[in-house]
């Protein structure tokens, strides 16, 4: 487009120096007025004889299919019918863009040239040739009209770097890469994540006049050991995820251009109006709407009608008038069939917090007021933008301006009374006692009217018979001064009669001498009661002081435990609104015999902890914070954050928490056997674990830790990893605890500086000297942890001179000063094998490396103490032929081999090992995986 326009500069500049012929001037001319006709826009009887749809869409003019139905070339649709369903695709011209549903309606098809967009697919792939590095993929958009307005593309392949040639600016991005670990996916799987993993995810936010994607293969990934029998290896797929292309009339530059080319202006429909996008990256243009009051298509004869979208019967019944406690009357509804326009849909979310949502989601309205024509509507607050237009496509504007929270004026079409009444079969005001109102703003041109009950009536004036009589004389007593008499819309009032006088105590007409008696027994009354009333109302109010100075108190102390941000964080997770519950105090301290000393159980790391059973008859541990103040209210509320969102075996489940007392109670999960420190440290011998009940705990405690980093719906460093912390259930399956100091990290962040939080003798050096916490860091606590299972030894430990001394540096010196054999618990070395002890200690080893880049991470440190259990499930077998134990596949050094290998890689190791011995070990220990998978 540049191009064009120097080539047109560079002519006009040759036309003010070089004499031009006649010859030229009239081929010019002839040109133009070629170029003039085949603009000309199409009769209606041609129109009529167009094809109007392609599957689920509808086309309308400039936009259309076969000759005569399209006003331009980049205009002319096809619409083919595939061969394996029979389902009809629309294409633009290039043969290659196809046109689809956008998703956003309800209708059954969507209008294709009625919006400034067009949502489009658009699929390339290239195969992977041996020996080839550099492949390249292009697109531009079918015509000079498009332009790529958003789009989100994905990538598949394995072992590429993508970047990315803008045609329009010339600029190459360096936009992402791939990695192919050795696990067959499918491709739709690799889409579905699109993480960087076979896949990664390319956006456009910005107008694109067309792209080249260059892709370099990345040495080293996909090696010729693997099977690559996936597609995935051996092709390259560019996809959209979703795309938009804008388009404008190209024919004129701009509006006053259009205007004066009579024969080919665009906008000839009866109100309509032109209007200018005046946008760089669209290189002028043009379009066309109808105008205020108006809707239809603007580029035919008489497209644009009044407001005709309004369906005053309601189809289906039994529909669903309520959203918490919101009311949902007609002409608004949720189901099809409930409301009388599209731009009155709601859709009920929550119906515990009453949210209610508008079509755009971006609205939630909290009330409908019928008699005012009023509705409360506030911006979700998960918008970053706010707006004060509610957008529904193909839908007129009826919603006056509003601000962030208000209540905004509302009308039913874009009609005068007079107009709507015209058309009986749309006229929204059915209820016979009904009338029409206007409702009109000089603000924002907004015009249109709704319905109102007449004068005496209340109801719903938008159905049948909706509109009820108001009985003015039972609903406001004393109305009359006499006998009130009740008639449709209004009433009327009559005189006493003789000798009865209007009473306005009991606001009736008593005769006068029963109205004297009726004084009498009032005055007796009185006299009589009113001390013993005076005595009980101060006794009640004294009660009722009290009570309301514990409530205050209950209420203050909710608000300084943060009680509103965990009720909108629960509120705002679906997720966490389900198994999250925010206790009373009535029902702790009945749990716990008021938290009396005998319910104590221990103390974490935060607070002391109670056992409690709950009227449901559950066991639960109840943790009380020891200090009050700020930071610990915050480390509570980050744990009640972390535990709503987290759910696995090996996690300690939260079942909520309380905040009525001065010091904030978390509610979870009890679990019976206390922690592993206790276990480890204790001074009876008969508590003492096995060998491999420390393998099992470490495996499962690695787990638990791995899905914490990596496999959570977001990321979580736990921050402080102890033996403490690990918490043993009935069956001695290990629970990881304590979140009071952890932290949620976003998928794109590899760290977060924070203040420096955890337990010395487990505490990462390199965290304490840089403030940088990342995953690292709970792999060096948890090293700490497997040397605590090997020399049975407290991580801050007394040495022979009496000095205090961290377990790490002891054990670290100690491994390089004699063999680990030696310096191992007696237990320990009795029953485990010298391979067993070396490999754990090798894997402690890697996990205590002070730079965090040189450690494993929790999945492959999972991974290695799975291959140490599944060996040890193998030397329980032994053969039936001879009655002998196994042999392990592997001499010494090969196993400590294997062992290394398998903490440096993930799951999918096996397709990178050489050794036959190897692929033996990892084939076995992949199987017991696939089977600890499916119980988890």
């Amino acid at each position: 487009m540049k191009l064009s326009f120097l080539v047109l500069l560079l002519a006009l500049l040759r036309t003010k120096t070089t004499p031009v012929s006649g010859a030229a001037l009239v081929a010019t001319n002839n040109r133009r007025r070629s170029e003039e006709a085949s603009l000309a826009v199409p009769s209606t009887g041609m129109l009529a004889r167009c094809q109007e749809t392609c599957g689920n869409l509808s086309l309308a003019y400039p936009f259309g299919i076969g000759s005569g139905c399209f006003r331009d070339p980049d205009f002319n649709l096809t619409c083919i019918v595939d061969g394996a369903d029979d389902t009809p695709r629309l294409f633009l011209p290039d043969g290659i863009t196809q046109v689809v549903d956008d998703g956003g309606s309800d209708d059954s098809s969507i209008d294709v040239g009625l919006s400034d967009y067009i949502s489009i697919s658009y699929s390339r792939n290239v195969s992977v040739v041996s020996g080839v590095d550099v492949y390249n993929i292009s697109w531009s958009p079918p015509g000079r009209s498009f332009v790529l307005a958003y789009a989100s593309i994905n990538v598949t392949g394995c072992g590429f770097d993508v970047s990315m040639l803008d045609h329009d600016t010339g600029v190459i991005y360096n936009i992402c890469s791939t990695t192919c670990p050795g696990r067959e996916i499918t491709e739709a799987t690799a889409r579905h994540d699109c993480n960087g993993t076979w896949c990664c995810s390319v956006p456009f936010v910005n107008n694109i006049l067309g792209f080249q994607f260059s892709f370099v293969r990345r040495h080293g990934e996909g090696g010729s050991s693997v099977l690559h029998t996936s597609p995935l290896w051996n092709q390259i797929s560019v996809t959209t995820d979703y795309a938009e292309l804008r388009w404008n009339l190209v024919d004129q530059p701009t509006c006053a251009d259009a205007e004066r080319h009579t024969t080919t202006y665009a906008c000839i429909s009866n109100h309509s109006s032109c209007n200018e996008y005046g946008s760089q990256r669209t290189y002028g243009g043009y379009q066309c709407s109808c105008d205020g009051g108006y809707l239809g298509n603007p580029y035919v004869p008489d497209g644009c009608l009044r407001d005709r979208g309004y369906n005053p019967v309601q189809r289906m019944t039994n529909c669903t008038q309520r959203c918490g406690t919101i009311d949902i009357p007609f002409p608004f509804g949720q189901e099809v069939g409930c409301f009388a326009r599209l731009v009155f849909q709601l859709n009920c979310t929550n119906a515990t917090t009453s949210t209610l949502q508008m079509r755009d989601d971006q609205h939630q309205v909290t009330h409908i007021n019928l008699d005012d024509g009023l509705i409360d509507i506030k911006y979700m607050a998960y918008y970053q933008f706010e707006s004060s237009r509610i957008y529904i496509e193909d839908e007129p504007d009826l919603y006056m301006a509003y601000s962030e929270t208000s209540s905004a004026q509302w009308a039913v079409a874009n009609l005068t009374c007079q107009e709507a009444q015209k058309d009986r079969s749309r006229y929204a005001c059915v209820s016979t006692n009904s009338e029409c109102l206007i409702v009109n703003s000089t603000f924002n041109g907004f015009y249109g009217y709704r319905c109102k009950c007449s004068p005496g009536f209340q109801g719903n004036p938008y159905v049948k018979e909706g509109c009820q009589d108001i009985d003015e004389c039972s609903i406001t007593r004393g109305i009359c001064n006499g006998i009130c008499h009740n008639i449709d819309g209004s009433y009327y009032c009559s005189k006493c009669p003789d000798k009865t006088d209007y009473d306005t105590t009991t606001m009736q007409c008593n005769s006068i001498k029963r109205q004297n008696i009726f004084f009498g027994i009032i005055i007796g009354l009185s006299s009589g009661f009113g001390f013993l009333l005076f005595s009980l109302s101060g006794v009640l109010i004294i009660h009722r002081w009290k009570r309301y100075i514990q409530r205050q108190l209950r209420r203050k102390y909710f608000r300084k435990n943060q009680g509103l941000l965990l009720e909108q964080l629960i509120s705002s997770d679906e997720n966490a609104s389900d198994k999250t519950k925010i206790f009373t105090v009535e029902e702790l301290e009945k749990a716990t015999n008021n938290f009396h000393q005998t319910r104590v159980v221990g103390r974490g790391g935060h607070g002391m902890v109670y056992k409690g059973i709950l009227s449901d008859q559950r066991v639960v541990a109840i943790k009380k914070s020891k200090v009050i103040e700020q930071g610990e209210i915050n480390q509570f509320i980050n744990e009640v954050a972390i535990l709503s969102q987290i759910n696995h075996r090996n996690i300690v489940k939260l079942f909520g928490c309380c905040l009525e007392t001065e010091v904030p109670l978390l509610v979870y999960d009890f679990i019976p056997n206390g922690s592993l420190f206790g276990i480890l440290h204790s001074d009876s011998s008969s508590s003492c674990l096995s060998w491999d009940d420390c393998i099992r705990i470490a495996t499962e405690t690695a787990g638990a830790l791995s899905y914490l980093h990596s496999a959570a719906s977001i990321s979580v460093f736990h921050r402080d990893v102890k033996s403490s912390n690990i918490l043993l259930d009935g069956n001695y399956t290990a629970k990881v605890a304590d979140f009071g100091a952890s932290r949620l990290v976003s998928i794109d962040q590899t760290h977060i500086v924070t203040n420096v939080q955890g337990t010395f003798g487990y505490l990462d050096p390199e965290y304490y000297y840089s403030g940088q916490l990342n995953e690292k860091s709970d792999v060096y606590s948890f090293g700490v942890v497997l040397i605590e299972l090997l020399l049975r030894k407290e991580p801050i430990l007394t040495s022979e001179t009496g000095s205090k001394q961290n377990l790490s540096n002891y054990f670290l010196w100690e491994k390089k000063a004699r063999p680990v054999t030696e310096i191992v618990a007696a237990q320990v070395l009795d029953e485990a094998t010298e391979e067993e002890i070396s490999s754990v200690a090798s894997l402690a080893e890697m996990c205590l490396r002070l730079r965090g880049e040189d450690r494993p991470t929790m999945k492959q440190v999972e991974m290695a103490l799975r291959v140490l259990q599944t060996e040890r499930l193998k030397k329980c077998h032994t053969d039936p032929g001879n009655g002998q134990e196994n042999e392990p596949f592997l001499t010494p050094d090969e196993r400590d081999d294997c062992f290394d290998k398998l903490v440096a890689a993930d799951s999918s190791a096996t397709s990178i090992l050489h050794s036959e011995k190897v692929r033996k070990c990892y084939s076995f220990e992949q199987e017991f995986m696939s089977n600890a998978r499916a119980t988890r």
